[in-house]
């Protein structure tokens, strides 16, 4: 009984001490290029006097290792600063390796308090190189190319439509020429000359008759006796 109550006691303790300790928020993700420095930091402010540990937590396919303590080397900094009631642990890369992503924590401990910050996960990522390196000449000279080209598959079209156009129109007029002598195909003009005698001598004579030489025209017809 006494083992359950000094348990409790313990506990309440260890929360009461972890209210104590303001968490700030820590930036929650960075990505950083293969190479280059990064820096991280955990920051919190309390009372109490605590230690604090940089842990990370890797990740392997799809699986998170338990956390692991990052060690001081000479690509890696660790240091800390305080920031009026504020405390923060420091963490410097100098040139990040793609080894070193993974998710960035302060293990905050002491006799009353066993802690983790939220975190800041890293990505370190490694940029894609260049396929075909091409000098700078050599891209003006391909720029200037497809220039032309665009020219061409614009103007050769529209040509193409005119000259269609303008053979069309040809066509049609000696289609319609055509069609002007077939009209006239087979006619003699000879033998229509007969008809077209009337037709001109009633076009020849005026309107109006002279009424006398009518007359006279009716006194030279011979009529027959009876």
């Amino acid at each position: 009984m006494w083992t359950v109550i000094k348990f409790l006691l313990c506990s309440l303790a260890v929360v009461e001490a972890q209210h104590e300790v303001n968490l700030k928020a820590d930036r929650p993700y960075v990505r950083v290029r293969l190479g280059d420095s990064a820096a991280l930091d955990c920051c919190y402010a309390t009372n109490l006097s605590l230690e604090s540990i940089w842990v990370i937590r890797a990740q392997d396919v799809n699986v998170i290792r338990v956390p692991e303590s990052v060690n001081a080397s000479d690509l890696v900094t660790i240091g800390d600063r305080r920031e009026s009631d504020t405390l923060c642990g420091t963490l410097s890369f100098k040139s990040v390796q793609l080894n070193d992503s993974g998710l960035y924590q302060c293990f905050l401990k002491s006799n009353e308090v066993h802690l983790f910050t939220h975190g800041t996960y890293m990505q370190v990522y490694k940029p894609l190189g260049k396929t075909i390196n091409l000098s700078e000449k050599t891209k003006n000279r391909i720029l200037a190319a497809e220039g032309i080209l665009l020219l061409l598959f614009v103007l050769l079209p529209a040509a193409s439509l005119l000259y269609q156009s303008k053979k069309l129109t040809e066509l049609k007029r000696k289609k319609f020429t055509k069609e002007e002598e077939n009209i006239y195909q087979g006619l003699n003009l000879d033998d229509c000359g007969s008809a077209y005698d009337p037709i001109e001598r009633s076009q020849g004579r005026s309107q109006y008759q002279d009424v006398c030489a009518v007359a006279e025209e009716e006194e030279e017809i011979d009529l027959e006796k009876p």
